[in-house]
């Protein structure tokens, strides 16, 4: 699976799936992008075949109710849209 990644200050390693038509993940993205820390993301529904697949049973071992954004900041999983918690995170 290919990722996206976005530029900036390195901290804890931060992984985002995502879809793109979803109005919180849009929002998650551009609260990284003014924390302004380096990125990783994938649009799990722009994904097709065994890419998809393998995205899908990632993010549902991460979030069994299989919602969008799920992100991982290091070992921590955070699941929707939460600034207080993406900042308790980094």
């Amino acid at each position: 699976m290919e990722y996206t990644t976005v530029p900036g200050k390195q901290t804890a390693q931060i992984t985002l799936y995502a879809l793109s038509t979803c109005g919180w993940c849009r929002k998650t993205k551009e609260y990284l992008a003014s924390l302004g820390v380096a990125y990783r993301y994938v649009y799990v529904d722009l994904l097709s075949g065994d890419e998809r697949k393998e995205a899908i049973d990632t993010v549902k071992a991460l979030n069994p109710s299989l919602s969008f954004p799920t992100m991982t900041v290091g070992e921590k999983v955070i699941i929707g849209y939460n600034e207080d918690e993406i900042q308790g995170a980094l």
